[in-house]
């Protein structure tokens, strides 16, 4: 007979354990929203320095930009879609 494992079955918490997982959500679901927003704020700081020449706002010497531009460069489409996207009053909200 083949084991639970290897029949691809996955043993379920119990209650003890669900409720360690919502307490530990409730406790530090604030700090983890706060870590991911202080996160986007520094990554969009990065972009707008590094690439700041693409709208118009030279922050950087060109030297020092295509000194970074490889770390740069899997973001930049994302980054110019949440830039430049348009924005309403329920934003501020959130």
């Amino acid at each position: 007979m083949a084991s639970k494992e290897q029949k691809g079955e996955e043993k379920r918490p119990g209650f003890g354990e669900m409720m360690k997982g919502v307490l530990y959500g409730m406790a530090s679901h604030g700090h983890v929203m706060a870590a991911l927003r202080t996160r986007m704020y520094l990554e969009h700081l990065f972009m707008f320095i590094t690439l700041g020449d693409m709208l118009g706002i030279p922050v950087l010497p060109p030297y020092y930009s295509l000194r970074i531009l490889p770390y740069a460069v899997p973001n930049i489409k994302s980054w110019k879609m949440r830039v430049f996207r348009e924005r309403d009053f329920t934003d501020a909200i959130y």
